[in-house]
């Protein structure tokens, strides 16, 4: 069958490992033509393109400047999207008639796009769940219900509920995340929602002894500390305040060395206190490509993972599956609406804390540095084989979208 992918993502190498791209080579390989329409910024001065790249069609849509640019330029932008990528299907896939589309959240401003393909070729349609906007933004305090200002929120809002309306199957990240859609949605019919949790192709990259002293002695990692290392987004949702409240009450913890690597817009907080602070069991790094990040933590003994305690919605941030990937154990420092930590403590594979309370955090860490774990890396591997695999997502879609007759 047909398959479009729609994303605003850039989505450059169909190869590179992912939670999207390994989904739509899963896909490809069980013998699907899979399109993808994606997303190419203004500043790149690049057309529209449609384009065969290693037996997947791509449609690049060009669109304004979403990122590094104004608030202003950025909200023009985004309202442009949907009519952009319309015209861009009508130009260069005319004569495709899709039995499957895909799509994502974020964002949730593709709606008019996905209602156009689905009126057109009464395809059937599958929402990624993969967060809650706007009430995500509403949690941390960057956008307002009330008055005036909340009109904006109150438009989102109203978006929001078109896409589930649309959506035929919608794929939330886990059980929590499922039960919050219903909830805070009643209209939305409880059968059309299921677990489709992040996913990715089940690759062993934990390190031999020497893999990992090398490693380590090429990023200038303490070869005899026990690493704890955080990977991904460094911004609002993370907390950062409270993240360095949690390496300053560690500094005494002998064994424990800090790793963070990553991005975002609140990354300059956390350069400033190491540059103001120098703290000795810490090291700061900007993101590393895929493979490379990939291959250094497998010589760490234990992910993080940070989400601010103001959250209500349950997030499932991804970077869980490269620590499984990796075979470490994960520590969840989270908001108490996932279940995130419930679920690495109840596999075997994790501990838990709430993120209000540095100290709770100081002594897991006491605790971990103090007593043997080296079977959890095994068994984070086990549950992603059992749990987290493309294949596993692939037939989730494929099993409720045949339910809604036959493709």
């Amino acid at each position: 069958m047909n398959v479009l992918f729609l994303t605003i993502g850039r989505l450059k190498d169909i190869n590179a490992p992912g939670i999207y791209t390994d989904l739509l080579r899963f896909f490809h390989q069980e013998g699907h033509e899979v399109y993808v329409a994606c997303s190419r910024e203004k500043k790149h001065n690049l057309p529209t393109e449609y384009k065969n790249e290693n037996g997947f069609h791509f449609l690049r849509v060009k669109i304004g400047n979403i990122t590094q640019c104004s608030t202003i330029e950025k909200g023009i932008s985004t309202v442009r999207v949907q009519g952009q990528y319309i015209r861009a299907i009508q130009k260069h896939l005319r004569d495709v008639r899709f039995n499957l589309v895909i799509y994502t959240t974020p964002p949730i401003t593709l709606l008019k796009a996905v209602q156009y393909v689905k009126n057109r070729d009464g395809a059937k349609t599958y929402l990624l769940l993969k967060d809650i906007f706007p009430q995500n933004a509403v949690d941390i305090g960057l956008m307002p219900k009330e008055g005036i200002r909340g009109a904006l929120y109150r438009h989102f809002r109203r978006q929001e509920k078109k896409l589930y309306a649309v959506s035929d199957r919608i794929g939330c990240m886990s059980p929590a995340n499922a039960a919050y859609l219903i909830r805070h949605n009643p209209e939305v019919d409880p059968n059309k929602t299921e677990v489709c949790p992040n996913t990715t192709d089940p690759i062993d990259r934990s390190c031999t002894a020497e893999e990992r002293e090398t490693i380590r002695k090429r990023y200038g990692i303490p070869p005899d500390k026990q690493v704890f290392v955080y990977g991904g987004n460094l911004g609002k949702p993370q907390d950062i305040p409270f993240i360095i409240e949690c390496l300053q009450a560690c500094r005494d913890i002998d064994q424990a060395f800090f790793l963070i690597v990553g991005n975002g817009t609140e990354y300059g907080k956390l350069e400033r206190f190491i540059q103001d602070r120098k703290p000795g069991h810490v090291k700061l790094m900007p993101e590393l490509p895929k493979t490379d990040y990939d291959q250094m933590i497998g010589s760490c003994d234990a992910g993080l993972i940070f989400l601010d305690h103001r959250f209500t919605i349950p997030n499932f941030p991804s970077r869980l599956l490269s620590y499984m990937q990796a075979k470490l154990p994960t520590l969840a420092c989270t908001d108490p609406n996932t279940d995130i930590g419930d679920i690495v403590e109840e596999g075997g594979f994790g501990w838990k804390c709430e993120s209000n309370d540095a100290g709770a955090f100081r002594d897991l860490i006491r605790k971990i540095c103090a007593t043997e774990h080296s079977d959890m890396g095994e068994k984070a591997f086990d549950y992603l084989n059992k749990h987290y695999t493309s294949q596993l997502a692939y037939t989730t879609i494929i099993r409720a979208i045949n339910e809604k007759g036959n493709i």
